[in-house]
């Protein structure tokens, strides 16, 4: 082999590898732009929640993937509605049947983990307004028989105390209720279920 063609070669191996060093140097930074920012992965991450000073009939509102998530510590006289035939009367889904809308190991009755701590996505399923919180009995601008709930201002929709949803108004749904689990007795984590909190 002659002087010149292993001069060639070399320069043509050399000129490969600086080629790839480019493809590369060029490529990684538009790979790794494709990965989430920091800020969304915060968005998109569990929320940790100190419970302890949330009164009996108290809610809280926090804020998890952009939305309003509900923590009402419900004490006994509001469980006792939610028990009663009349209430279930009203609703469109007392039995919370629609499987979308809670995870499955969220109990039917109460909607929660725990009786006394209801946590919701506090958007109504009807057009995403969020409803107030309306845990008043009988005001006037409701009528006689409200017993405490949820009351969308945007277009009337009206949910109980577990967030189910009251026939006859526009929302289809009952309300949303995120996978949670809790971490000790006094702290709710939002956004992992409880088969995944120690993974």
């Amino acid at each position: 082999m002659s002087e010149i063609n292993i001069k060639r070669r070399l320069l043509v191996a050399g000129t490969g590898v600086v080629g790839a060093a480019g493809v590369a140097a060029t490529a990684l930074p538009f790979i790794f732009s494709m990965n989430p920012s920091a800020r969304a992965m915060a968005m998109g991450g569990p929320v940790q929640i100190d419970i302890s000073k949330i009164q009996p009939g108290q809610q809280i509102t926090v804020s998890w993937r952009q939305k309003p998530v509900w923590i009402l510590r419900r004490p006994d006289n509001m469980l006792k509605v939610l028990d009663s035939n009349e209430m279930r009367q009203k609703l469109r889904d007392p039995d919370s049947l629609a499987e979308s809308q809670q995870p499955a190991y969220i109990k039917a009755e109460y909607r929660s983990i725990h009786n006394d701590i209801f946590v919701a996505v506090g958007l109504c399923t009807h057009l995403g307004c969020i409803p107030t919180f309306r845990p008043d009995i009988a005001p006037a601008d409701l009528g006689k028989n409200w017993q405490g709930g949820y009351f969308c201002p945007c277009h009337g929709s009206k949910y109980d105390l577990a967030g189910r949803v009251f026939k006859g108004v526009p929302a289809p749904l009952n309300l949303l209720i995120p996978p949670y689990h809790f971490k000790t007795p006094n702290v709710v984590v939002i956004g992992i279920p409880p088969s995944q909190k120690n993974v």
